[in-house]
């Protein structure tokens, strides 16, 4: 088989994506499922193809079984189940569509931001139960925001929250991030670079925008909760893993922090305690569902596939600098 789309649903926000695939004398074959596959699945489904068109799965088994795959174009940003390194050990190229998810999902973090800080989504479910209350939530323009990473995501929260004139902005990345942050300031919004030790005990909504890797696994856990107020909101529509889930728990049910929104776990479809907490906000890894987001994705991705197939240069390889993060 020359292509399998693992990643689903694909072609539903605009089924006329497929139709160069369609048109093409490739084999291939996708994801029907309406699901994630199971690894299992995966192996068996993908088991002899020569490109894979991927979601979030870990690709680590399939590339130790599939000696044809030379391919992969990730459907999205998040690279924590491509292994790179074994990949170009390999000769197996990668791709990938960075740019693609940036609005939705800043987007949706600044939703989140609005929803948990104003209890609406716990005041919904009171009013459903027959219970009228109308507490008084913070306000955007009254409280401190602190980003942790501020890549294209974390940079594009920050302006999206430019028109709610927050009162401040607190900034955290590896990177010197001098430059964007002083275009910001010169936009009007009060914004600047800050220790971890300030973002968690001085940010009402701490927000995380970071990858997964061995230096932000489990980046938020019980000490750095501990540090965070009792009325401060944790977002993370990054990656699972980066946060704690257990401890995150503990810390909403003692009132260590008021309320979190998260939309991405760390075994997913997610079943786990959080479900059971009314001041947690939870969504289903909805980051890049958009239909321009989707749409846009999907195209990328597997027109990447079919330049590799046709033996033409790919237009959005990952580079070096993302290989850093799997050493």
């Amino acid at each position: 088989m020359d292509l399998f789309i693992s990643t689903s649903p694909f072609g539903v926000s605009d089924p006329t994506i497929l139709e160069p695939l369609k048109q093409s004398d490739f084999s291939w074959s996708n994801n029907n499922s309406g699901r994630k596959l199971k690894p299992e699945e995966l192996l068996e489904a993908a088991k002899d193809c020569k490109t894979l068109v991927a979601g979030t799965e870990n690709l680590l088994p399939l590339i130790d079984i599939n000696p044809n795959l030379k391919m992969i174009a990730r459907v999205g940003i998040g690279l924590d189940g491509v292994p790179l390194h074994e990949c170009r050990k390999r000769g197996i190229r990668v791709s990938w569509t960075p740019d693609a998810v940036t609005r939705a999902v800043a987007e949706l973090t600044v939703g989140q931001m609005l929803s948990t800080s104003r209890f609406v989504h716990m005041l919904d479910a009171g009013i459903r139960k027959q219970e009228w209350s109308r507490p008084a939530g913070r306000g955007i323009r009254e409280s401190i925001i602190g980003l942790i990473g501020f890549g294209r995501i974390g940079t594009s929260v920050a302006r999206l929250l430019r028109s709610f004139s927050p009162r401040e902005i607190l900034v955290l990345d590896i990177a010197d991030k001098t430059t964007e942050i002083h275009a910001l300031q010169q936009e009007g919004l009060k914004i600047r670079s800050a220790e971890l030790g300030e973002l968690l005990q001085n940010s009402h909504i701490l927000s995380l925008h970071v990858p997964l890797w061995k230096e932000t696994r489990h980046m938020i856990s019980v000490r750095e909760l501990e540090q965070m107020s009792s009325n401060s909101i944790l977002i993370n529509t990054a990656r699972g893993g980066i946060v704690d889930e257990i401890a995150l728990k503990h810390a909403l049910e003692k009132g260590g922090i008021a309320g979190a929104a998260i939309d991405v776990f760390e075994k997913e479809p997610y079943t786990g305690p959080l479900s059971l907490l009314e001041n947690c906000l939870l969504t289903p890894h909805l980051g890049s569902c958009t239909l321009e987001c989707r749409s846009r994705m999907e195209s990328e991705a597997l027109n990447e596939a079919l330049r590799w197939l046709q033996g033409n240069s790919l237009q959005q390889e990952v580079p070096d600098d993302e290989y850093v993060y799997q050493e």
